[in-house]
C-alpha cells in the first residue's frame, strides 16, 4: 500500500508533518511518552512507519514540531535586520519570534510544558532547543560587535540574558495555565534587558602597539657587567 493511501480521510487535511504530531501528542498525553512507541503513533496516524522517520528523527522531536521553522524565522529575521538598530533591540525582537509560537496555541504549549516537566528525557532536550536559540542570538551579536572591546563576551552574556529574560516570562505564563497576556509579560522581562544592555556605546579595541627590537652585537667573551651596561645604553638611546 502507498503511503499516499495509508493517510486517513480527516488526516489528509493537515500536512503529513502536523498530522503525525498531532498523534504522537495525543497518544503522550493518553498514554505517557515513555510508555508510546513509535509503531503507536503511525498506527494512530494511519501512515507507514517509514513516514515518522522522514519528518522526526526520535519521538522527542514529534514533541517540538514547531521549533525548526520557528529557528528558522529567527535566522531570517536577524540576517534582515538593519545595521542601523540597535542591536540589543534587535535579538530582543527576535526572542519575541518564540513567544508568538508559544502564544498562537496556548492549550497545546500549556500541555507541552506539563509534559516536558514529567519526562526528564524531554527537558533535556528542551534544554538543548534553547541552547539553539541562544548561540543563533550570540552569532548575530558577534557579527555586529566585531572588533569592539570584549565583543565576543559581550555577546554571549546579553544573549544569555535575552534568552533568560524570555524564557522566565514565558515560563511563568505556561505555569499559570496561559492566563493573562504573555506579550505584556515578555516584554517587561526584554524591557529590563534593554535598559541595561541597550544603546551602550560598544567601545573599539584597543590598538595593540608595535614591538620595537633592538639589536645588539658584543664580542665573545666579554664580561657580563660590560653586555649590561651596553643593554642599557642602546635602551637609553633608543
Amino acid at each position: 500500500m502507498s503511503e499516499a493511501r495509508e493517510v486517513t480521510g480527516s488526516q489528509k487535511k493537515a500536512p503529513m508533518r502536523e498530522a503525525l504530531a498531532e498523534a504522537a501528542f495525543q497518544l503522550f498525553l493518553e498514554c505517557g511518552f515513555e510508555r508510546t512507541t513509535v509503531d503507536d503513533i503511525v498506527a494512530r496516524a494511519g501512515v507507514g512507519r517509514r513516514s515518522f522517520f522522514r519528518y522526526f528523527p526520535s519521538k522527542e522531536d514529534a514533541v517540538f514540531p514547531d521549533h525548526e521553522s520557528c529557528l528558522a524565522d529567527m535566522t531570517a529575521f536577524l540576517d534582515a535586520a538593519s545595521d542601523e538598530r540597535d542591536a540589543v533591540d534587535v535579538v530582543c525582537g527576535a526572542a519575541r519570534l518564540v513567544l508568538q509560537m508559544y502564544a498562537a496555541n496556548p492549550e497545546f504549549s500549556v500541555q507541552r510544558y506539563r509534559l516536558t516537566r514529567e519526562v526528564p528525557g524531554l527537558r533535556t532536550y528542551e534544554l538543548s532547543v534553547v541552547r539553539r536559540y541562544e548561540r543563533t542570538l550570540a552569532g548575530y551579536l558577534r557579527g555586529r560587535w566585531d572588533g569592539s572591546a570584549d565583543g565576543s563576551l559581550r555577546a554571549e552574556v546579553v544573549a544569555a540574558s535575552v534568552v533568560a529574560a524570555h524564557n522566565n516570562a514565558l515560563r511563568s505564563w505556561l505555569r499559570s495555565g496561559g492566563d493573562g497576556d504573555a506579550e505584556v509579560a515578555v516584554d517587561r522581562a526584554l524591557g529590563l534587558v534593554r535598559q541595561v544592555w541597550g544603546g551602550a556605546a560598544v567601545t573599539p579595541a584597543p590598538a595593540v602597539a608595535e614591538e620595537e627590537v633592538v639589536v645588539m652585537v658584543a664580542a665573545k667573551g666579554a664580561p657580563m657587567w660590560r653586555v649590561i651596561q651596553q643593554v642599557e645604553s642602546a635602551l637609553r638611546n633608543d
